[in-house]
């Protein structure tokens, strides 16, 4: 199985591939967009600012891509704030795969949202075997709303998606990567799909 994790100058990537080494797979690090469509899976991980992410993903093409992959894509972080369709951070146009707006955390409360936090409201294959209530661990100062196509929610402030699905795209607020026994499960949950 061929796993692409996408590199654009905003991910989480070391973390990453440690993580899917943890489970026996050996991912390959990229901005090929060949390479990127001929892959199994794809993960989309991100950690950093939403415009800046976006110039370099459009740069590169990968942005006209993502929307288009066929098969089961896995957004991380500001992986999820960037399938949304737009972000207030520095107003940011995204990818628009889901309809939510990603917004700041109000300015009066501790800002970022780092730390354990439970998720609920658990849905579809990415959260199999998960129990309602289980703790992952969140770094982000802006959350994507809540939408019919959320799959799961948490509570920071304001309740907000945790994960997110439509058809072949998954994301996640969180990091699976530094989440222990229930993130390690939730990446082999989406190896498997």
């Amino acid at each position: 199985m061929k796993i692409a994790v996408i590199k654009y100058n905003a991910g989480n990537i070391h973390s990453v591939r440690l993580a899917l080494q943890r489970l026996n797979v050996e991912p390959v690090v990229t901005d090929d967009i060949e390479t990127i469509e001929s892959a199994d899976k794809v993960i989309f991980p991100g950690v950093g600012e939403a415009s800046s992410a976006m110039a370099n993903i459009r740069q590169s093409g990968i942005a006209s891509l993502i929307p288009r992959l066929t098969q089961p894509v896995l957004g991380i972080c500001l992986g999820l704030q960037l399938m949304c369709r737009d972000s207030e951070e520095n107003v940011s146009e995204c990818l628009g795969i889901f309809n939510t707006a990603v917004r700041r955390f109000p300015p009066e409360n501790k800002v970022p949202h780092m730390g354990w936090n439970r998720i609920y409201d658990l849905k579809g294959g990415l959260f199999k075997n998960i129990e309602e209530g289980e703790y992952v661990y969140f770094v982000h100062s802006y959350y994507g709303e809540l939408d019919p196509l959320t799959t799961a929610t948490t509570k920071y402030i304001i309740p907000f998606s945790a994960a997110m699905q439509r058809d072949n795209f998954f994301a996640v607020q969180f990091h699976p990567e530094k989440s222990g026994r229930v993130g390690e499960q939730i990446l082999r949950n989406f190896l498997n799909l």
